[in-house]
């Protein structure tokens, strides 16, 4: 039985998500936005029964019971951590501190019945890898022009490009790119504030989440096969660990270890 789903969020990724879960046969039941006229607007635009400033009014309502988070980091924590509480299921984007994750993974683990998984971001890469890789990221949100999502790979004959969602390769010495795998798939609408790999990632996991739902006899219940590749909480909290140490070497112009936090730390450690 699929769950009745509320949205928390109304920016980009929220307008395309409403559509996806609904061509998937989930029932959007509620809509969180930062004010109530956002949320307005974008029910009306979009058709959901039910809109609300106030988190509380999403999470207790008695039709969801599928939470999805799309909103600024600082909040999603809150948000994510009381819903798992009160008993609802859980996919969000990543928390705004490895503090803020650490807590996420604590409630997810205090309730495992529940699910608890990131919307995009996790240790995918890392199957395919051995312990004496060396890698480098440039991450830079500031360049002018169209959104580049490009991930390079080089080794000793060669290189390939996964660039967008198509994959290119490129022997050494030779002169030019070779296209080896296109991507032939449509994704049936076109969504300018949305880059297309993230659009089919998107629609990977509703569909995945319908898989994880349809054949359960409880709308809370679910099976974890169909979603056992996503992305959980414990990778988010990694994610976040790394994205800090990554800060930190920045600052310092060292190696910085990362360190996964196990325990919450003491507010008060330094009185």
């Amino acid at each position: 039985m699929l769950p009745g789903v509320g949205v928390f969020g109304t920016g980009s990724t929220a307008r395309v998500l409403v559509p996806l879960l609904r061509g998937e046969g989930f029932e959007v039941r509620a809509l969180w936005g930062r004010s109530e006229e956002e949320a307005r607007s974008l029910a009306q635009e979009l058709g959901i029964p039910f809109h609300t400033s106030q988190s509380d009014d999403v999470l207790l309502h008695p039709d969801v019971d599928l939470v999805c988070i799309y909103i600024s980091p600082p909040l999603t924590r809150q948000i994510a951590v009381k819903a798992l509480g009160i008993g609802k299921n859980v996919v969000c984007e990543k928390a705004a501190t490895a503090v803020d994750a650490f807590k996420m993974v604590t409630a997810a683990r205090y309730y495992p019945q529940l699910l608890s998984i990131m919307l995009m971001g996790g240790s995918g890469s890392g199957r395919g890898t051995g312990s004496g890789v060396c890698c480098t990221v440039t991450l830079n949100f500031n360049m002018p022009g169209a959104f580049v999502h490009e991930v390079m790979v080089v080794g000793s004959a060669g290189r390939l490009i996964a660039r967008g969602t198509e994959l290119y390769g490129q022997r050494n010495g030779g002169n030019r790119e070779e296209l080896l795998l296109g991507d032939s798939g449509g994704t049936g609408q076109e969504v300018k504030d949305v880059p297309l790999p993230h659009l089919r990632g998107l629609g990977s996991m509703v569909k995945a989440l319908k898989d994880a739902f349809q054949a359960q006899e409880e709308r809370r219940s679910w099976a974890r096969g169909p979603v056992a590749m996503a992305s959980t909480f414990e990778d988010g909290l990694y994610v976040q660990t790394v994205v800090e140490a990554v800060k930190r070497s920045s600052h310092s112009g060292e190696w910085e270890s990362v360190e996964v936090m196990t325990q919450e730390p003491d507010p008060n450690q330094n009185l």
